[in-house]
């Protein structure tokens, strides 16, 4: 009896033992697939709230861009509007002066005949028309003038001229020399663009049609619509065309009024009945 003990104990033993290590083996392995599947979870976790975070930032920075657009913007609109608000004595005689002879002309009937091959009407040209506003101005007894401006290309902008009306005046303050009043008779048109954004053509809309102002005035004008402008393609990833740029376009009010480039004084030719058709000759 001892002996079927003795040799069966060892043999239960070796079975006990090879249980153990098959246990030890598969807890081994179950603990392994736990930990590299938490693991592997955390690591999407991770993921995704790494992602998440990105759309954050992103949507901050949209947001952030949005709302500096929306300042320059307002802030250019203030400016805007500040700038044509303020007007001196001098400036408004002018001006009222240059509206009145613009509406007189633009009752009359006057066909323009300025050596032109096409009759046209009187408003239509702006030749005929700026010298008819110079002289209605010089009778009321300013000193207006036609000035043309003329600029050589350079590496920024390219070369080009300009005709416009300034009227002169000496000032009572010998520092300040002579004081110049601009007149533009299409001042809106030289800043509309097929492609503003709405921002851009609101602004365009705030300016006369007929600038009547210092040239100073002028001055903050043009800054003010160039770099809305730049803005503008800015926004809209477009190129900026070199006649959009500040230098082009203030360049084209930044004339001298030599008699030498004065435009020649035109005849006064127009008439307010219609334009005399020449008789076909009875010989062809």
């Amino acid at each position: 009896m001892d002996k079927e003990l003795s040799s069966t104990t060892p043999a239960a033993t070796h079975r006990s033992s090879d249980d153990v290590n098959f246990a030890d083996t598969v807890f081994g392995f179950w603990e392994e697939f736990q930990d590299s599947s938490e693991n592997s979870s955390n690591s999407g976790n991770d993921e995704e709230i790494h992602e998440d975070d990105e759309e954050e930032d992103e949507d901050d920075n949209n947001i952030c861009t949005l709302e500096k657009d929306n300042c320059f913007w307002e802030e250019q609109d203030q400016l805007l509007k500040t700038t044509l608000c303020r007007s001196s004595s001098r400036e408004s005689k002018i001006r009222q002066a240059t509206m009145e002879a613009m509406r007189e002309l633009n009752m009359s009937k006057m066909l323009c005949l300025c050596q032109r091959p096409v009759v046209t009407e009187f408003m239509s040209c702006r030749n005929c028309l700026r010298r008819e506003i110079c002289d209605r101005l010089s009778n009321l007894g300013f000193n207006s003038q036609i000035c043309k401006s003329k600029w050589r290309s350079s590496s920024e902008i390219p070369s080009g001229e300009h005709t416009y009306l300034e009227v002169t005046e000496n000032s009572s303050n010998t520092k300040r020399g002579v004081i110049k009043v601009i007149i533009e008779l299409n001042f809106r048109g030289e800043f509309e663009m097929a492609r503003g954004n709405k921002e851009y053509n609101q602004l365009v809309k705030r300016l006369p049609e007929i600038f009547v102002g210092k040239a100073e005035r002028l001055r903050v004008l043009v800054k003010i619509m160039c770099s809305a402008a730049k803005k503008c393609m800015k926004e809209k990833k477009l190129h900026l065309g070199p006649w959009r740029k500040q230098k082009y376009m203030q360049a084209k009010w930044d004339g001298k009024c030599d008699r030498s480039i004065l435009e020649p004084i035109l005849p006064k030719v127009y008439s307010t009945s219609r334009a005399i058709r020449p008789k076909a000759s009875m010989l062809t």
